[in-house]
């Protein structure tokens, strides 16, 4: 955010200054010795106040050009002042336009913040003028000539320059402590309607066996305890795989689940940008591989954002030879899940399994993908 005038009024006004000048130094064209270098300077100055005021360009003048606007007003100085006496009877009058030019100049430099150049032009005019009144009388041309206004134009440049961009950062600053504090708010509310939508939604799900194991002290048996392991299950995947669920998906991983299949859901955010009717056609088809499965342990995943992929879905099975003796519905019942509820307490068991469900479901759906079964011992 910058805080200023605009840049057209600035420059039209300094245009119109800047002629004004002009035509006041034509006006005294005849006190010179030799109006020639005095018309040299006018084209100079015109021609650097041109190019000043150009609306094209960065609002901060270019090293360049402030530098051969310093030079202009020492040349101004050069050729103007040789043609004119000090010492005059009845003044120089408007023949001294050159310094009101100079000020001109250099304010321009100031205002398009090249503040030291500025200075720079504004020294080597009180110079010149010091020098050429001789002394004393030079400090009195200060005042007759008007070069103290130049030098008070300048400092009033500057100071406003300076204040004016001071104000510029800090409603920039702010602007970003109010964007800053208005996201903070908005995510303060967002986890607060997460919480408040997550505990409504827990407590929907484990209303029915909580009063249960209220109504029987505790005292539950062993399907019982099995459906708690299940809801413990159904309620970590609102929170671990939310984008793989809709109400397809919570169906049939609760009948999973209830078959004595462990389902693994990892939401990590690769569907995120697909709309609604993409998402649920995707999410219908895990249903369904999850619900003509053999596989006694499934694990589902999203595919990273870039992928053409959606979800990987993965599902094991034991090896029959070790199954019997291991017992399947031991390994995979309400036995089976780590202390996180996810996966296996024994990772060993991974080498007594074969894939038995591979399925690859792609973010388009022009037509259900089909499950491929292989069998890796």
């Amino acid at each position: 955010m910058r805080i200023g005038v605009p840049r057209a009024l600035v420059v039209t006004m300094a245009a119109l200054f800047s002629g004004y000048i002009i035509v006041l130094g034509l006006y005294a064209i005849d006190i010179p010795a030799n109006p020639l270098p005095v018309m040299m300077a006018m084209i100079l100055y015109g021609l650097m106040s041109t190019v000043s005021l150009l609306p094209s360009g960065p609002s901060r003048m270019p090293h360049w050009m402030a530098a051969c606007n310093v030079l202009v007003c020492i040349l101004m100085t050069l050729l103007v002042t040789p043609q004119l006496d000090p010492a005059r009877e009845g003044g120089l009058g408007y023949s001294t336009w050159y310094v009101a030019a100079i000020g001109t100049l250099m304010t321009i430099t100031s205002t398009r913040r090249r503040h030291s150049y500025a200075w720079a032009g504004i020294v080597a005019l009180v110079v010149q003028t010091v020098i050429w009144g001789g002394g004393m009388g030079g400090v009195v041309l200060l005042l007759g000539t008007g070069a103290i206004g130049s030098v008070s134009w300048v400092a009033v440049s500057h100071i406003l320059s300076v204040a004016m961009l001071k104000a510029s950062r800090d409603a920039a600053r702010f602007a970003q402590a109010e964007r800053e504090a208005t996201d903070w708010q908005a995510a303060q509310e967002a986890h607060l309607y997460e919480r408040q939508f997550r505990l409504g939604q827990t407590g929907t799900m484990a209303a029915p066996m909580l009063r249960i194991i209220e109504s029987t002290g505790g005292e539950l048996t062993d399907e019982q305890r099995q459906e708690c392991l299940n809801l413990e299950g159904a309620i970590r995947d609102e929170i671990r795989g939310r984008s793989l669920l809709n109400d397809a998906m919570r169906r049939e991983v609760m009948a999973a689940r209830r078959r004595g299949v462990a389902v693994t859901l990892f939401d990590e955010g690769g569907l995120d940008d697909l709309d609604e009717r993409a998402r649920d056609a995707v999410l219908n088809t895990l249903a369904e591989a999850l619900r003509t499965t053999s596989a006694q342990r499934v694990i589902a995943r999203t595919a990273p954002a870039e992928s053409d992929i959606a979800v990987t879905v993965v599902g094991l099975s034991p090896v029959p030879e070790l199954a019997a003796s291991a017992g399947v519905g031991d390994r995979y019942g309400s036995h089976g899940y780590d202390d996180a509820g996810w996966g296996y307490a024994d990772d060993d068991e991974d080498d007594d399994e074969e894939v038995a469900l591979w399925l690859e479901i792609p973010r388009a759906q022009p037509s259900p993908p089909t499950s491929v079964p292989t069998s890796v011992a």
